[in-house]
């Protein structure tokens, strides 16, 4: 198993849904950073359930920092965080431990760990591993955010509803990195909610799409090749569980037409080289070019849902039906959002770091 990310700054995160801790362990990280409690929290919150459109497995969160900290800085040696679980209802899962939910990791795993992984809540597949990740994040934003990077999502699509798109970027992105449910649009944000509850009210779950700005990035970082700017942020963006698939600017749009339609032209404003448009996503041969990295994530739905499904039973390998039970999200896109901008601080700080230095986010 490899639950290391980086290269020069890594993440590596541990721990499964159901057991005692979750956490990670960061090295690499430059010292003298400011361990800020209360973003932190604050972070870890956005995660968090809450109400109607979220699962009623609710955890406080409440982290302990056991390693790489002293006098609420970074020292530089490895740094980590452990996260208690503390509301688990592992009997759920009991009665259909041989049984591959559909949509989930179940049947892989065993494939993979020959029946020794721990399948409740989904081991370490769960999303609950998320946490730990929102937690090495938080330690890094506030850090790329005095560098003046600063990093933002809101929910592009839902079921189907829209949002409008980014305009005034900071503005927005400090409105957004405070909501609880990322929209910028009110009356979408009431469309989307409603729709959430709708699937819930049906036993369902729906996905949609975030998009993701990195402002002020400076020009010039990244590789050419496997380790692209847009191959890392991949890399890195699937490993949130449910994310199906990542497009940079324009993506998927520019395949149908002609390069004088999505050619990003140059101009000089004042003393700086800018982009007329950014179809790019400001990524040119994989390297920053000075504009604001944007790209989309797409986020299956839930697959826990409550209906029957058709399955197998993969120890006595006859077909089966199934209905989950257990507490789920009808929709994780809102969460998840949270999740996506600390993977992409952790991404961004390690390419900033390999090219600039380890000592460059002090």
């Amino acid at each position: 198993m490899k639950n290391t990310f980086g290269n020069n700054l890594t993440v590596t995160v541990f721990g499964e849904s159901h057991g005692p801790y979750i956490g990670f362990v960061m090295d690499g990280v430059t010292p003298g950073i400011k361990i800020d409690d209360e973003f932190i929290k604050h972070q870890l919150t956005l995660r968090r359930p809450s109400g109607a459109i979220s699962t009623k497995r609710v955890e406080p969160d409440e982290y302990v920092v056991i390693s790489g900290a002293f006098n609420g800085f970074t020292t530089g040696t490895p740094l980590t965080i452990i996260i208690p679980n503390t509301n688990t209802k592992s009997k759920d899962y009991d009665k259909t431990e041989f049984l591959a939910r559909p949509g989930h990791a179940d049947f892989t795993a065993e494939c993979k760990y020959h029946g020794f992984q721990d399948y409740h809540g989904g081991g370490h597949f769960s999303g609950r591993i998320t946490a730990a990740i929102v937690a090495a994040g938080a330690i890094l934003i506030p850090a790329l955010k005095e560098k003046g990077i600063i990093i933002g999502t809101h929910i592009k699509s839902l079921g189907g509803i829209k949002d409008i798109s980014f305009s005034a970027y900071e503005k927005e992105l400090a409105f957004l990195n405070d909501a609880e449910f990322p929209v910028l649009n009110e009356a979408a944000k009431f469309e989307m909610i409603e729709k959430i509850k709708d699937a819930a009210s049906k036993g369902d779950s729906v996905g949609g799409v975030l998009e993701t700005v990195v402002l002020n990035m400076p020009a010039g970082v990244g590789e050419p090749m496997f380790d692209s700017v847009e191959s890392l942020l991949s890399h890195a963006l699937f490993s949130i569980p449910a994310v199906k698939g990542v497009e940079f600017g324009a993506g998927f749009d520019m395949a149908d037409a002609y390069g004088s339609e999505f050619n990003d032209a140059f101009y000089m404003d004042g003393d700086k080289v800018r982009t007329k448009t950014n179809n790019n996503g400001g990524i040119n041969g994989g390297i920053t070019n000075g504009m604001p990295i944007i790209f989309k994530t797409a986020v299956k739905p839930t697959p826990s849902i409550y209906k029957k499904q058709d399955t197998i039973d993969y120890k006595a390998l006859v077909d089966k039906e199934i209905l989950i039970e257990g507490r789920h999200d009808p929709a994780i896109i809102h969460r998840a959002r949270v999740v996506v901008d600390s993977i992409t601080a952790i991404t961004v700080a390690d390419l900033l770091v390999g090219r600039f230095g380890t000592d460059y986010l002090k």
